[in-house]
């Protein structure tokens, strides 16, 4: 007996890496030069803004102050976000996306230097979609920043709005 064949829509498509907004909040001034050296290094062709701890991430996704002009500051698709910052922890950041039912599903990744058992287990708790420790090496971070970004590039995102409300 022939095997049944499935046709999908899409199935003879196939999908290519889509552009994101990434917001990245580091704290680290060293770190931040790492980050843009190597996003520059790979050409990477997202749109990446860096925001300094997690207060300033809040105000950038609730679209608050500067953060108003969608066109300079858009709405990101995918967040990265250090664990251990000033005024808000990126721990505290994930507790706010929880809160926020219209913005918990938006894809955040931890990228902190921090390997503690707790914080990795903390941060898949709160609702991280990955928990990455800060590579090492220069080439090392360049690989992890291109298969990321390809990663997300190619993961179907779900709707998110232009801010999250208060």
């Amino acid at each position: 007996m022939p095997k049944k064949r499935f046709d999908y829509p899409d199935a003879s498509e196939s999908r290519g890496e889509e552009p994101i907004t990434v917001v990245i909040a580091e704290d680290n001034e060293d770190d931040i030069t790492l980050l843009e050296n190597a996003l520059a290094a790979i050409a990477c062709k997202n749109t990446v803004r860096i925001v300094r701890d997690g207060q300033e991430l809040l105000d950038y996704l609730r679209g608050e102050g500067k953060y108003a002009d969608r066109r300079a500051y858009p709405f990101p698709n995918v967040l990265l976000l250090d664990i251990k910052m000033p005024r808000v922890s990126g721990l505290d950041v994930l507790r706010w996306l929880n809160r926020h039912p219209e913005c918990s599903v938006m894809p955040t990744v931890v990228f902190s230097s921090s390997n503690l058992d707790e914080d990795v287990a903390l941060a898949y708790e709160l609702g991280a979609n990955a928990y990455f420790v800060k590579p090492m090496t220069f080439q090392s971070l360049k690989d992890t920043l291109r298969s990321m970004f390809e990663f997300w590039g190619k993961c179907t995102k779900p709707p998110l709005p232009q801010k999250c409300a208060e």
